[in-house]
């Protein structure tokens, strides 16, 4: 404790003692809310909505007792579950928008129902984050009876699919079977299918932060109002938010589409790293994690390509060639199968570092993808463009009251506090700790540890207690268990393959005798009950006889609050049990942050491979090496963000900007009138008419605009008149505005106005889409070059902003002179019958083509959609056929 807690006391314990006093006022109302009926108890809902005041500073804060006390007796009639006090604590600190640290199987999830409650009340939006789709399901099918009993509704989305809450859906499963079992174990029941608006438009809805980012970008390329699906940000309830606004938030979201073929290089490159030494040919940095090739590596691969210098971008490939044996090379040095990614189906699949969970649909950028595919020999995928991209911190940073809670949240309150503003708050738990938490025990090498492991999980097993084996990988997740099938251990291995069966497992690893080795034990979402799961008293007894839950860490983590999660595992409500971690000096937190004085030392006390050693020169060498990998994932973070950040500003006026043409609040005819008078501006800036380039204005605006036969000499006949030279400019300006309008009003009689309409904001979305895209590629090459400015003593983040305005700028000006000069060019076709010739749609000859005059769009109103909605073309992907988004 510091002498700054010791003389003005703990500030989390006041925060507690604040909470105390509104736990007393809910609880005081529990007689009055236990006598109503269940008719009664749904009518308080419209009761407490009638009350708030949209005017007050803090409309929910007076209903918080009574909303809190609705959801407990709401809880108990439909899961039997009644809210501890720590639980209502827990929700009074998520109410107030700050991390509620509640240990491992205090009841989180049920705690989430207060605040979602009383927030949804107000008919906005109310999200609660998961991390993954199985936790989202869940979730919202086993407390979604609580908002059902109050009469609100729950949806939920998943990764292809979307439900919403229904109490007439359900199946041979009973309520009390499922809810004893924690249900882990998802069954149809409550389930209804529906659309993502639909569920988006529940008072509740659950999801994973993957997809609520992901459909917030989608929702921004969107062509019309009715494809965007989100209906605001009012308030967030992140679970495992230390997971998700930390350890995921170094990874942007990117919506992406195929560019040109490159996929033979990386072939090319994959097959010739092997062929370079470390040392000689490149160098390793495994702290940073980065690789870097020599002046002698670059000589080699020059022979073995057969160019003289692969710099010079004609003859040697240029940068591309760099940058491509750059990511050959990583992909080959610093990326590990079963560690890094798995190879599913033909795929390379990312596996979550921190959780352990397979990541499907997500992809490494910059061409390591393709790098790791090329490498494990499967089918390389084109490389892709960035359509739309945000970080979680900005996504997230959107709402108005973001609230978090986890098991782990200390460790990086600062970091938490610096990005989100967020405060945490240390929640008592319900009954004492009792669980123990053994020293470190450091073996010499890892042989000499798993043989330890082995022994130690073998006592403890013939004893009957329950042993939860947690590892990094699944690398050394399933060498660990090799050990223990040689020894003869019966055990169940969970990892990011085998993933489906997760629940099943985890809810069955605190039975008498059991031994589970799984990966990271964030977000699983399931406790460990001794004795099992359903719970079975005689067995549970049996298992807190023999010690509780052992948990055996086999190596620490990068980050503390991973190692915490682990130990978590164990002690739940009190109960009795223990955790240790096995480290070896060739672990690779010791191996790379400082382990190599230890290791010398052991060798020259010839202490044996299998006997550990403890001291307190150790520990601080772990938790040093944990705090300087924490420090540099930290320092990565904040680079992100603060690039991100300059692109977050412009992210937001182009979103604003899509927002306002999909409503129909720009018009383009004001864009001509802008476009037109800033084109003769520029010309006739030279003060004297007679300076006047008139055949270089006739031709600007003739490329804009059809012009009739006399314009031409309009124009003359303007530039000749005696006047002021800014009456003279307005002139040339109407006579420019005259002919605009009347080709513009030719072109909507021909379309119809409202095809016109749809037309104008198809040529606007399009427009801003592409050119957008290109910024995007246009600053990631910025970011990457301004990085040599610090050499000149620049402030490469200074200059990033700087330069990044002017090409902003450049931006707008140019999506309305493309928009304005697409206009008067484009034309409507009416599409040939489509009819199947061989399995290949057929469209007749000519179809889809355009001229070299004109561009055009063929769309064929009335046919049904070739996507299969079975809606007419016109009213699906019509207007997003230009933008197809995976």
């Amino acid at each position: 404790m510091s002498l700054f807690t010791k003389i003005l006391g703990d500030p989390n314990e006041r925060e507690v003692k604040k909470l105390e006093g509104t736990v007393e006022s809910i609880n005081s109302l529990e007689p009055e809310i236990e006598s109503l009926s269940d008719a009664q108890l749904r009518n308080k809902t419209n009761e407490l909505r009638k009350q708030i005041d949209p005017e007050a500073p803090a409309p929910l804060e007076a209903l918080l007792p009574m909303a809190f006390a609705l959801v407990r007796e709401a809880s108990k009639r439909t899961l039997g579950q009644r809210h501890f006090d720590a639980q209502l604590m827990g929700g009074i600190v998520l109410h107030q928008g700050k991390i509620a640290e509640m240990r491992t199987g205090e009841g989180k999830t049920l705690s989430a129902t207060l605040p979602v409650y009383l927030n949804a009340l107000s008919g906005k939006s109310v999200h609660v984050v998961t991390v993954n789709d199985y936790l989202a399901k869940r979730d919202m099918v086993w407390m979604g009876q609580i908002y059902d009993a109050l009469g609100l509704s729950a949806g939920c989305i998943m990764h292809d699919s979307a439900y919403l809450y229904d109490a007439d859906y359900k199946n041979e499963k009973t309520d009390e079977e499922r809810d004893t079992t924690g249900s882990f174990e998802i069954q149809g029941d409550y389930l209804r299918p529906c659309t993502r608006k639909e569920a988006y438009a529940a008072d509740i809805t659950y999801g994973t932060n993957n997809e609520f980012g992901f459909d917030y970008l989608r929702d921004n390329l969107a062509h019309s109002l009715e494809e965007r699906v989100q209906r605001g940000y009012n308030f967030a309830i992140v679970d495992e938010v230390d997971s998700i606004l930390i350890d995921e938030a170094r990874t942007p979201l990117i919506i992406s589409a195929p560019d040109e073929d490159s996929t033979n290089l990386y072939k090319t490159f994959s097959g010739i790293v092997p062929q370079l030494s470390e040392g000689p040919d490149y160098n390793v940095d495994e702290k940073m994690k980065t690789v870097s090739i020599t002046e002698e590596g670059i000589s080699k691969l020059e022979k073995i390509l057969g160019i003289e210098n692969i710099y010079d971008q004609e003859k040697g490939g240029g940068v591309r060639y760099v940058h491509q044996l750059e990511q050959a090379l990583r992909a080959r040095v610093t990326f590990q199968k079963d560690r890094d990614y798995v190879v599913k189906d033909g795929e390379v699949v990312i596996v979550d570092e921190f959780t352990g969970r397979l990541m499907p649909g997500r992809r490494y950028s910059e061409g390591l993808h393709q790098a790791l595919e090329a490498k494990e020999g499967v089918e390389v995928q084109k490389e892709s463009r960035t359509l739309a991209s945000i970080t979680f911190q900005n996504y997230f940073r959107m709402y108005g009251k973001l609230a978090g809670m986890t098991g782990t949240a200390m460790t990086s309150a600062e970091e938490l506090d610096r990005v989100y503003k967020l405060q945490v708050v240390s929640v008592p738990t319900n009954k004492p700790m009792i669980r123990k938490d053994e020293s470190d025990l450091v073996f010499r090498s890892a042989r000499g540890k798993m043989q330890a492991i082995t022994e130690e999980v073998k006592k403890r097993n013939a004893a009957g207690q329950p042993v939860l084996i947690g590892t990094t990988s699944i690398q050394n997740n399933e060498v660990v268990s090799t050990f223990l099938q040689k020894a003869g251990i019966k055990h169940e291995v969970l990892n990011a393959k085998n993933h489906e069966r997760e629940g099943a497992i985890i809810a069955q690893a605190g039975r008498f005798g059991a031994v589970t080795v799984a990966t990271n034990m964030a977000g699983r979402g399931v406790d460990i009950i001794l004795g099992g799961n359903p719970p079975d008293a005689s067995e549970a007894e049996k298992v807190k006889q023999a010690g509780g839950l052992f948990v055996l860490g086999t190596e620490r983590h990068e980050a503390r609050r991973i190692d915490d999660q682990l130990r978590g595992r164990g002690g739940r409500q009190g109960d009795p049990g223990a955790s240790q971690f096995f480290v070896s000096l060739e672990d690779d937190v010791m191996r790379i942050f400082g382990g190599d004085r230890i290791k010398g030392l052991m060798q020259t006390l010839k202490i044996p491979e299998d006997q550990p050693i403890a001291s307190g020169m150790i520990s601080g060498a772990i938790e040093s090496a944990q705090g300087k990998i924490e420090g540099y994932h930290f320092d990565t973070r904040k680079h992100v963000l603060d690039y991100d950040e300059v692109l977050n500003k412009q992210r937001q006026v182009i979103y604003e900007r899509r927002r306002e043409i999909l409503k129909s609040n720009i018009n383009i005819s004001d864009m001509i009138e802008d476009e037109l008078r800033r084109m003769i501006n520029f010309h006739t800036a030279a003060g004297h008419p007679a300076e006047w380039n008139i055949e270089e204005i006739f031709e600007n605006i003739k490329a804009i605009v059809p012009v009739p036969d006399d314009f031409h000499s309009n124009l003359l006949a303007v530039a000749k008149k005696e006047g002021e030279p800014q009456e003279l400019k307005q002139e040339l300006l109407n006579t420019a505005l005259d002919a605009a309008k009347k080709a513009y009003q030719e072109k909507e009689e021909k379309m119809g106005a409202e095809r016109m309409r749809e037309v104008e904001k198809f040529i606007m979305l399009r427009t801003l889409d592409v050119i957008w895209m290109e910024h995007l590629e246009t600053m990631e090459s910025l970011r990457d070059s301004v990085k040599l400015r610090a050499y000149g003593q620049k402030d490469p983040l200074v200059e990033y902003k700087r330069e990044g305005r002017i090409l902003f700028e450049r931006l707008l000006d140019n999506f309305q002179t493309q928009a304005v000069l697409t206009i008067f060019k484009v034309e409507l076709k009416e599409a040939p019958q489509v009819r199947q010739v061989g399995g290949v749609e057929n469209r007749g000859e000519g179809a889809g083509k355009s001229s070299n005059a004109k561009k055009s769009i063929t769309v064929g109103r009335n046919d049904p959609c070739h996507c299969g909605s079975g809606k007419k073309y016109k009213k699906c992907c019509a207007l997003a056929a230009a933008t197809v988004v995976g």
